[in-house]
């Protein structure tokens, strides 16, 4: 008879439990290690202003970060955040009070911008799961297509924003805070609500365990995946109203380098590219590590070069946690 395998013994189980438990809070301890090391070397990190800049900095890629937490959480992968982004804040600097037409429908204009994207979002679901194209070709053709699209509306020009409500997300504040960081709060509540109070959150991560068994259990696939595609979109749509508002402006490179930002934080945060497990609050922890580095790395002076070297190691090593090779049979 052979030896037993140490995975065979009655503690192995706990043991494993206990590893998982740890990767889960992993993420939380390294912001708070990386919080407490830029605050040695610089005392003004801790800083009532340094703090307002950190969310003013992570409200975007928060925003971003949802939308693309939904879809990844189901295996999946959307790669058309900058196509959305830039295509919203294009089409709301021309429907909002502006330098270069007499629009201004306001409010209206960015309730308008939220249902194009979330149009886009719906159109990137039904091509993958109607046509079964894999969803990362899919939301590859719509990121350029998007751009595309912004290109031909403004022609290599820009506008700029003088809408005072569009603006005032960013310039005005309440208890010290903008008001893009408040809306950004709201809407990670929202996306919490989703997440763990409904039945379309539960069938996001069953899909993302394993989508043959979902089917066998009922679950309605399709149509999960083409609402997630769609809700994605509408939150990468307020992604481009935050900056838009930010910048005061609309023009076809406002999204440049924001796909990288948003699936950096995701994956950093603990949301596996496997699917099936994270959550919009790892994407949460995930935003602030990405941010405090980068604002960490300001304070201390580090050049710009190195930094974007210190990112991307940064996402390779997430990715590298976040995978299970054994459950790999090719590395493609």
């Amino acid at each position: 008879m052979s030896a037993a395998s140490p995975l065979d013994a009655p503690d192995a189980p706990p043991k494993r439990t206990r590893r998982l438990r740890l990767a889960a809070w992993a993420p939380v301890i390294v912001l708070m290690v990386l919080c407490a090391i830029i605050a040695v070397v610089n005392p003004n990190f801790l800083t009532f202003g340094n703090f307002v800049r950190i969310t003013q900095t992570a409200a975007i890629p928060l925003v971003l970060g949802i939308g693309a937490t939904f879809i990844i959480l189901m295996g999946s992968i959307d790669l058309s955040v900058e196509g959305i982004l830039t295509c919203s804040a294009v089409v709301l600097s021309m429907l909002v009070l502006n330098g270069a037409n007499s629009n201004d429908l306001g409010i209206l204009g960015a309730l308008i911008v939220l249902a194009i994207g979330g149009l886009i979002g719906l159109v990137n679901g039904l091509i993958h799961v109607r046509l079964r194209i894999p969803s990362f070709m899919t939301t590859l053709g719509t990121w350029f297509i998007g751009v595309g699209v912004a290109n031909a509306l403004l022609g290599g020009m820009a506008i700029r924003i003088t809408d005072p409500v569009i603006r005032g997300l960013a310039v005005e504040r309440f208890l010290g805070f903008p008001w893009g960081v408040w809306i950004a709060a709201l809407a990670l509540i929202v996306a919490v609500v989703i997440q763990n109070h409904t039945r379309f959150g539960r069938y996001l991560f069953a899909i993302g365990g394993g989508e043959d068994l979902a089917v066998l259990s009922g679950i309605p696939v399709a149509r999960v995946r083409i609402t997630a595609f769609a809700l994605a979109g509408v939150f990468y749509a307020l992604g481009g109203i935050l900056v838009a508002a930010q910048l005061g402006l609309g023009n076809a490179q406002i999204g440049t380098g924001r796909l990288f930002t948003t699936v950096t934080a995701v994956v950093v945060g603990g949301t596996s590219l496997m699917g099936g497990e994270g959550g919009v609050l790892r994407t949460l922890v995930g935003v602030l590590i990405v941010v405090v580095l980068s604002n960490g790395m300001v304070l201390m002076g580090v050049p710009s070069s190195v930094q974007i070297g210190v990112q991307g190691l940064m996402i390779i090593a997430a990715v590298a946690s976040s995978i299970d090779r054994s459950k790999l049979r090719v590395v493609k």
